[in-house]
């Protein structure tokens, strides 16, 4: 689920379906970036991985996660986190959280279930699924010896 940079695999924008199903996944792309980022800063709390973020504009506008320990290097895209959150069944590439960029799209369906039944974000749901993303990325990381 997560790699050191790996020019061979690519990730692909998301296509969406609908207008509708655009229109949601910019309802929940904003809170799944908040709380992506909160699970990030308490999962490093407690890591020997220390954590910075590296503003990139090329070839999606976003971030990165940049993680070092004992001289390693991890790069994760933030994105990617957000659309393993946002979309139903979404698979990161194996070992692809970061990697190139490749201009073909890959249709995604958002997961509905992070809707309410009044049409707002269900909070508690959204949390499960950022804190699984990201609990996964961290239990993914190569092991330290200290």
């Amino acid at each position: 689920m997560l790699t050191f940079r790996d020019n061979n695999l690519r990730l692909m924008k998301p296509k969406f379906k609908t207008v509708q199903a655009w229109e949601q996944a910019q309802m929940l792309m904003q809170p799944a970036l908040i709380r992506i980022l909160d699970n990030i800063r308490k999962q490093l709390d407690n890591s020997a991985w220390k954590g910075e973020y590296k503003e990139v504009v090329d070839p999606i506008p976003g971030y990165h996660l940049c993680l070092t320990s004992q001289g390693k290097l991890i790069e994760i895209d933030i994105w990617e986190l957000c659309y393993q959150v946002c979309f139903q069944n979404y698979l990161t590439l194996p070992n692809n959280i970061f990697s190139s960029y490749d201009q073909s799209s890959h249709e995604v369906e958002i997961d509905t279930r992070l809707i309410d039944d009044t049409g707002e974000v269900d909070w508690q749901f959204l949390e499960a699924k950022a804190q699984k993303s990201v609990r996964q990325v961290f239990e993914n990381l190569p092991d330290q010896k200290i």
